[in-house]
């Protein structure tokens, strides 16, 4: 491995003082020595920026204006000077080996442009319930560019995996690509990151739970009840910068406006700002394009529900 390489750690937060030091802790605790820890506070009214300052030098604080996450990733990123990047946000810890791994995938192969892995959920707002894991020996190197150019992804691996931010790493070169990104999604921005990676880059999964997400009760996403709106909008505005950006992906990005759009029919409204975002993007593409995104939305709304209940996954 070399040891020269430079690792990033990109924390965003926000009014998470009861959790911050800890996850600061958890990044200059790791076992890899070349780190650069930059913390991006996205305007908390909390006692975050006084923990923040008490770390003095070891860490390179921004302090901004609320903005959203994704305003968060932009500036921690145009900040920061590593060969690769890992996302932590502030109510979550790194274990001590997880940036150890992540380079020396980087390092054994030199063409992937991720590293994306699970976590260990803990909690005392964690219900005790076993979440489905999959076996550490399916880590490995994947390439879903075909699926995601086909616009797909679901069925393109043999197991189900959802990476949070915290389990999001990228390659320098991978994100200039990516970021800048739209300010307007302010949570769940990592959306766009990971698809964007999917499409234009392979990279490693890895079933390691490289990282612990903490379930408290006030998590922005993570299994929070009444998810399904910001679901769907988040598809939506995800889908219009994937479009914007990577044309070449507009296939998968018309499956996540379908899908955005079936949520939003099964709860019955849609906001003023995302319904002016969805006409913009109808806008730009063609009627033939258009009848497939409803005929996905019929078969996501009704059809696919009714499999699943009967026991069918498809």
């Amino acid at each position: 491995m070399d040891k020269n390489s430079l690792v990033s750690i990109l924390i965003n937060n926000y009014n998470y003082g009861n959790f911050i030091a800890e996850a600061i802790d958890s990044a200059l605790n790791q076992n890899y020595p070349e780190i650069e820890v930059i913390v991006v506070d996205d305007g908390s009214t909390d006692n975050s920026r006084e923990i923040i300052a008490s770390y003095g030098d070891r860490i390179k604080p921004i302090l901004k204006k609320n903005g959203g996450q994704a305003s968060a990733f932009n500036a921690g990123f145009a900040a920061s000077t590593g060969d690769f990047i890992c996302f932590l946000d502030s109510d979550d810890l790194f274990k001590v080996d997880k940036v150890t791994a992540v380079v020396n995938a980087f390092q054994q192969d030199k063409t992937i442009g991720w590293y994306f892995h699970t976590l260990e959920l803990f909690g005392s707002q964690l219900d005790q319930k076993e979440l489905d894991s999959v076996s550490s020996e399916l880590s490995g190197i994947y390439d879903l560019r075909p699926y995601i150019l086909r616009g797909k992804l679901r069925g393109s691996l043999p197991f189900e995996v959802n990476i949070a931010t915290s389990g999001t790493c990228c390659r320098r070169s991978l994100l200039e690509r990516i970021l800048p990104m739209s300010e307007e999604t302010r949570i769940t921005s990592d959306d766009y990151i990971k698809y964007a990676a999917l499409g234009i880059s392979k990279g490693f999964i890895s079933f390691q739970p490289l990282a612990r997400q903490r379930i408290h009760g006030n998590n922005a996403y993570t299994l929070t009840p009444g998810i399904e709106k910001l679901r769907a909008k988040t598809q939506i505005l995800t889908a219009c910068q994937l479009k914007e950006k990577f044309p070449e992906l507009s296939k998968f990005s018309n499956n996540l406006v379908a899908m955005g759009i079936s949520i939003y029919w099964k709860i019955g409204s849609i906001e003023a700002a995302t319904q002016k975002l969805l006409n913009t993007y109808m806008s730009t593409i063609n009627y033939l394009e258009k009848a497939k995104i409803y005929t996905k939305v019929v078969y996501y709304r009704f059809i696919r529900h009714r499999l699943n209940t009967f026991g069918f996954k498809k």
